[in-house]
């Protein structure tokens, strides 16, 4: 029985999320800092269950890893979050009432409908973009800090090199004429979801649950030490797009992480991607150095 309790805390979470938002205060729910403040509160709730009913112990949380990634859950909600908007969300509002482009059809959907719309469209474009990122070299220099991670935790989803994590906040959604509850019921679902995939608790879903949305087990193994392992599961939220497109792997993985698992600090997360160009420039040091001398 407890087992069988234990199984439905994500899918209770999804629909308590889903019911806040269609019920909600009117003027909480108008207010832009809500989603904010609801996906912080979701997290920092799925965090404290990973005290409860850990995963491995081998993940367990450490000083080290709580303040690295406090740091990038900081940086996602204030730069990140302001680069999407001043960069992506803002010019595509701005060409979308320059070319006149309307759906008014979206303000009529079933609430619920409008939610899994935003789901979808969101998850489609990460999941080819993720996919994107494992199999085109430059793009997987941007994700590979992401996958340098040695254990997972609740926050280690907004862990990464800044570039990726700028990439995979772009969405069209801005283009689509939909009210601002249905918005961040979806952002706040996908949260949740994507939260608990990288969660170190076990809280092992029902299988129709886990028939669509990714898990812990579909992540574990997406992060798994051999980079071939990795090509599968890209699905940050929404497995059932990988089943779809036949990129699905069943199994879990407890040891995480690249290059034989050496854990990158924040600077080597940032510069990642400018790494060849670092190596190029080492190399011709001792030329300059001797040419100096002589």
């Amino acid at each position: 029985m407890q087992k069988l309790l234990l199984s439905y805390v994500q899918p209770v979470m999804v629909v308590a999320v889903l019911l806040f938002w269609a019920f909600g205060p009117a003027d909480w729910i108008a207010n832009p800092w809500s989603i904010v403040i609801a996906t912080l509160t979701t997290t920092a709730l799925i965090q404290a269950l990973e005290w409860v009913n850990e995963r491995h112990s081998s993940w367990r949380l450490t000083k080290r890893e709580f303040f690295t990634d406090v740091f990038y859950v900081v940086l996602s909600y204030t730069v990140i979050a302001w680069a999407t908007k001043t960069f992506a969300d803002e010019p595509m509002m701005a060409a979308k009432r320059a070319l006149g482009i309307a759906t008014p059809w979206a303000m009529h959907l079933p609430f619920v409908v409008q939610i899994a719309l935003v789901v979808v469209l969101i998850e489609f474009g990460q999941y080819w973009l993720h996919r994107l990122m494992h199999n085109q070299s430059f793009f997987w220099s941007t994700h590979a800090p992401h996958h340098h991670l040695t254990q997972l935790n609740a926050m280690k989803g907004a862990v990464g090199n800044p570039l990726e994590l700028f990439l995979i906040s772009l969405s069209v959604i801005a283009l689509l004429d939909l009210p601002q509850a249905a918005i961040f019921c979806a952002l706040n679902i996908l949260a949740v979801v994507s939260t608990f995939a990288h969660a170190n608790t076990r809280f092992d879903p029902p299988h129709w649950y886990a028939f669509v949305f990714t898990t812990i087990q579909n992540h574990s193994l997406h992060h798994s030490v051999a980079y071939d392992d990795t090509r599968c599961n890209y699905g940050n939220s929404l497995i059932l797009l990988d089943r779809i497109f036949g990129t699905y792997r069943s199994g879990e993985a407890e040891l995480v992480g690249q290059d034989k698992r050496r854990r990158l600090t924040i600077p080597e997360q940032f510069l990642f991607p400018a790494r060849p160009l670092i190596d190029r420039i080492k190399m011709r040091q001792p030329e300059t150095d001797t040419e100096a001398a002589a």
